[in-house]
């Protein structure tokens, strides 16, 4: 049994950290010697224990090496070998010193939107990748047909040194494999195209839609079929209905989301042909708009993302060292708590699922800007941080609300919603207020409302509130919170 200073002997390799473990494989960072004192630090993946008699993943694992050792190419993860010690087989490839794009965005979420420039500029390389994938052939001149099948921020890794690669063709397809293995619908259901979900035959096109997903959530700053349950983000993604980006990043021009759009259709034969067709067009909006990136930028990006992760207690802290929890200043804030319900049994049965209703209310929440704090089952609690002055931000979450309530209308729901403004203290770790804070304050008050406004189905404002918007409204009555003390409150409408 190997200790904290006497790696795990595998082979001919030293295993030194494990790295991650998925459904299949774990995987090990390790070191590998020869002659005159030579070493070299790779990636060695090994089937789990449990899985080591098991033919099926045996010999996806063996496809992954297979097809993973015809593709030498800069952006994409090498395979050095093929092996397997007393019975565990494993695969020996290349170490990339960085972070995969799901933890690079983790990191960087308080920085700000992922810069343009560098979400193209990764978007390129990996369709660099991809089109030398799809184009691969044989020793015979015969098209290996390969598709990755799991493009995802997971599977895209960038370098210190800014180079981007993707890595895990665990479940891709290839002409050499056994049709069988083609019936089984595999991957990340996010990150997967329509006809990948529906278990249809597919084409180098299906990664170009994933990539498209990858692109439009790094330039949108937020999921765009991930949903509560595996179903609805199944549904979602056979519907491939794409909001439009321009609503989330105004920076983003006409032309770019377009491009997006276009690779996000849901047909395949709307898409572009090809990566090359998909790179050509990305490359040429670049050109036009000026959005220019290099290796060295990404690198740039990556080291000052992991500075800030580590002073705000995101990054690779000391083992045993907690990072230092800071208390911001207080910070005026709106919230809403909104919920939708089933109409009573008199009135006709409502037109939509509940589930699209609530999609579609996540949809408006994004354009006003209201971050989304706690989520249920047909119910959510919103909250706007006060940037730009009281009167704004509480008119945009009146707005919003108004909004939300036509939707359920015309969905066949009733709408129950409280706005209250109000002051919090957030922690620079979490951006929450001190534990507890569900049942305080603003948050309180507007679930209380909520309830409140059930029965007649209007939006209900306090009177701080109705000071600050320009609506008609009219008064409900008043409720006392301390001794002689009490708050109006006001229906909107």
């Amino acid at each position: 049994m190997p200790t904290p200073n006497q790696p795990e002997v595998f082979g001919k390799y030293h295993l030194l950290e494990k790295i991650a473990t998925g459904g299949m494989a774990e995987v090990y960072r390790a070191r590998s010697y020869g002659m005159e004192g030579f070493e070299k630090i790779l990636v060695i993946k090994r089937v789990l224990d449990h899985l080591a008699k098991d033919q099926e993943f045996i010999q996806l694992f063996q496809y992954e090496a297979l097809i993973a050792v015809e593709l030498q190419h800069v952006n994409i993860v090498q395979v050095f070998e093929f092996e397997q010690v007393e019975g565990q087989y494993y695969i020996a490839m290349e170490y990339v010193h960085g972070l995969d794009l799901a933890r690079l965005l983790t990191r960087a979420r308080r920085m700000g939107p992922f810069p343009v420039s560098s979400a193209l500029f990764v978007t390129c390389e990996v369709l660099k990748a991809l089109q030398f994938a799809h184009d691969r052939v044989d020793d015979h001149d015969r098209p290996m047909n390969i598709v990755h099948c799991d493009i995802s921020p997971q599977n895209i890794l960038i370098s210190y040194a800014g180079e981007v690669k993707i890595t895990d063709f665990g479940i891709s397809r290839a002409a050499m494999q056994a049709t069988g293995t083609h019936k089984v619908v595999r991957g990340k259901y996010a990150y997967m195209s329509p006809e990948q979900v529906e278990g249809r035959d597919l084409d180098g096109r299906s990664d170009l839609f994933s990539m498209g997903i990858v692109l439009w959530e790094l330039l949108a700053g937020r999921r765009l079929f991930k949903a509560r349950t595996r179903e609805e983000t199944l549904a979602r993604v056979r519907r491939a209905e794409v909001p439009s980006l321009r609503s989330f990043r105004s920076e983003v021009s006409e032309d770019l989301e377009d491009i997006v759009l276009r690779v996000l259709s849901r047909r395949p034969e709307d898409r572009y042909e090809s990566a090359a067709d998909f790179l050509e067009a990305l490359s040429i909006n670049m050109v036009r708009e000026g959005h220019r990136a290099t290796n060295n930028d990404l690198s740039q990006y990556l080291k000052d993302v992991l500075e800030a992760a580590t002073r705000t207690g995101d990054g690779d802290a000391p083992q045993g060292a907690k990072p230092a929890r800071r208390t911001l200043p207080p910070s005026a804030i709106v919230v809403m708590a909104a919920e939708a319900s089933q109409p009573p049994r008199s009135i006709a049965a409502p037109q939509s699922s509940l589930a699209n209703v609530i999609d579609q209310w996540t949809g408006i929440l994004a354009e006003s800007e209201g971050e989304i704090w706690e989520s249920g089952e047909g119910s959510m609690l919103v909250v706007w941080i006060v940037k730009e002055g009281l009167r704004d931000t509480l008119s945009r979450a009146v707005s919003c609300a108004l909004r939300l309530q036509r939707l359920t209308l015309q969905a066949g729901y009733r709408l129950s919603a409280g706005v209250a403004p109000g002051v919090a203290r957030l922690q620079s770790d979490t951006q929450r207020p001190d534990e507890g804070w569900e049942l305080a304050g603003p948050f309180y008050l507007s679930r209380w409302m909520m309830n409140l406004s059930a029965h007649r189905g209007r939006v209900l404002v306090t009177e701080v509130g109705r000071r600050q918007i320009a609506l008609n409204t009219q008064h409900l009555g008043r409720i006392p919170i301390e001794g002689s003390r009490y708050i109006n409150l006001y229906e909107v409408g």
